[in-house]
C-alpha cells in the first residue's frame, strides 16, 4: 500500500469528518465527537488550513486519515506564547497499525515547522507520542486547564529551546469545549 499526504481541501470535509468519526468509534476514551471538534475548528480563527492534512490510498485514491494541527496559547502572570495542538489524527480502522498514522503526525511537524511555528501540544497516549520527540509537558512547567495525568500531556519543541521560557497554562480556544 502506497499513502499520499496532501493538504485538505474544502471538498474534502465530509469524507474527512466521516472518516474520524470512524476512527473513534470503537475507542473507549473517546467521546466520539472528535468530528464536531474538527467541524468548530475550521470555522474558526485558529484553523491553519495548511495543517490540516489527509492521507490518501493511492491504489484507490481514497482518504483514509486526517490529522489537524491548529492554535492555542500556553500563558503564565507574565507572557503568552502561541504554539499549536495536536488533535485530532484519524485512521479509517481498516488502515490502522499500518504507519498511516506515524506518516501523517511527521508531515503535520515538518509543515509546522516549515511555516514558522515553535511547539506542538498534545493530550495521548503516552507510549506513543514519545517516538516523536513528544515529551512531558510538566517539564518545561507547562499544564492543561483540566485534570489529566502528567504522562498524557505532552509537548514537543519544533526548534530547540523554543519553549525554555514558555511555563503556564494551555489555553485551548472556546471550540474544544463546544
Amino acid at each position: 500500500m502506497s499513502i499520499t499526504i496532501r493538504k485538505e481541501l474544502l471538498d474534502d470535509y465530509k469524507l474527512t469528518e466521516r472518516i474520524i468519526k470512524n476512527a473513534f468509534a470503537n475507542l473507549e476514551f473517546s467521546d466520539k465527537k472528535e468530528h464536531e471538534l474538527v467541524a468548530r475548528i475550521r470555522k474558526s480563527d485558529v484553523f491553519i488550513p495548511e495543517l490540516s492534512l489527509v492521507a490518501t490510498d493511492k491504489d484507490n485514491n481514497e482518504i483514509v486519515g486526517h490529522i489537524l494541527l491548529s492554535k492555542i496559547k500556553i500563558i503564565n502572570d507574565n507572557q503568552s506564547v502561541e504554539s499549536l495542538a495536536l488533535a485530532p489524527v484519524s485512521v479509517l480502522p481498516n488502515y490502522q497499525n499500518k504507519g498511516i498514522g506515524e506518516q501523517l503526525i511527521l508531515e503535520a511537524l515538518q509543515k509546522a515547522k516549515e511555516f514558522g511555528y515553535h511547539s506542538v501540544v498534545v493530550l495521548g497516549h503516552p507510549q506513543y507520542y514519545p517516538k516523536f520527540g513528544f515529551k512531558k509537558a510538566s517539564l518545561w512547567g507547562i499544564t492543561a486547564p483540566f485534570e489529566v495525568p502528567d504522562e498524557a500531556f505532552m509537548a514537543l519543541e519544533l526548534r530547540q529551546g523554543t519553549l525554555d521560557n514558555a511555563s503556564g497554562v494551555v489555553e485551548y480556544p472556546s471550540v474544544f469545549f463546544d
